[in-house]
């Protein structure tokens, strides 16, 4: 689980270098430069891609959960 804790840090932080970028790129060219539009369009793809394993992370966890909830469930039932 840490695992997954760096690599969403690690995922976090490619994210804000990758906006520095941008914002830096349009500042000195512009907003529709190709460099900028470039820079926005890989920023878009990192923050895809850091929903998809946030979200993936987030749903094993729920299962998780629901899992041990029904385990509970039928505990005092078989121990009766």
């Amino acid at each position: 689980m840490c695992k997954d804790g760096s690599y969403q840090s690690e995922m976090i932080e490619e994210i804000k270098a990758k906006r520095e970028l941008m914002i830096n790129s349009a500042n000195k060219l512009g907003f529709t430069s190709e460099q900028t539009i470039k820079y926005s369009q890989e920023l878009d793809e990192l923050i895809n891609h850091y929903q998809r394993v946030v979200g993936q992370s987030s749903k094993a966890k729920e299962e998780v959960k629901f899992a041990f909830k029904h385990m509970i469930m039928v505990w005092p039932k078989v121990l009766v």
